[in-house]
Formats: C-alpha cells, structure tokens, sequence
C-alpha cells in the first residue's frame, strides 16, 4: 500500500474517533464528567440564620442530572470532625469541556 493511501486511511480512522468521542454529552474521561454546556449562572441565595453556631454553610450549586443542570440548594451542616470551614465546589473548563470540581472541608 503506497504511503499516501496509508496517511489518509490514518486520518479517516482518527476523524471517526473523534467524532464518536465528540457525540456522548456528558462524557466521562478519567474519573471527570464533562458536559459540553456552560452551567448557568448561580442563583442568589437567601441564607437563614445558622440552627446553631458551630454549623457552617455550604452553598448551592449547579449539578448535572439527567442530561441538563438541577440546582442543589445550600444548606447548614456540621463540619466533619478536625475541619472548621467549607471550600465551595465550582465549575471548571478545558479542553475536554465543563466540569464540577466538589466542594471540600478544610
């Protein structure tokens, strides 16, 4: 087979992979769930006072859930033990699309 036939059965092969990568929505890849939509913007919460004082707040966020974005409201809780404050969860995006990085204790 000459070298041309070669390269460009090569890129037809690569093409289609892509593609077919391309068509899932959202796609995991590494342990990460992408979705090729921006998350909308965050809502404006209302926070009540705390049902005590060692409680901390976690805001809400936008999750993805059956192929569209739900929002999860914030809420008080307690901190798991050692840990005093709440680093919020936030949407990222690269190549791959957008992705939810979760919210950690600290």
């Amino acid at each position: 087979m000459n070298r041309f036939i070669m390269t460009r059965l090569i890129a037809v092969a690569v093409a289609a992979g892509t593609l077919g990568a391309c068509a899932a929505n959202p796609r995991p890849r590494g342990g990460v769930e992408y979705v090729l939509r921006e998350p909308p913007a965050e809502r404006v919460e209302v926070i009540s006072v705390g049902p005590a004082r060692e409680y901390v707040w976690v805001k809400g966020h936008w999750a993805w859930r059956r192929n569209d974005f739900e929002w999860v409201p914030g809420r008080w809780v307690l901190p798991e033990r050692g840990y005093r404050a709440w680093e919020p969860g936030h949407w990222e995006h690269d190549r791959g699309g957008w992705f939810y990085i979760e919210g950690r204790w600290r």
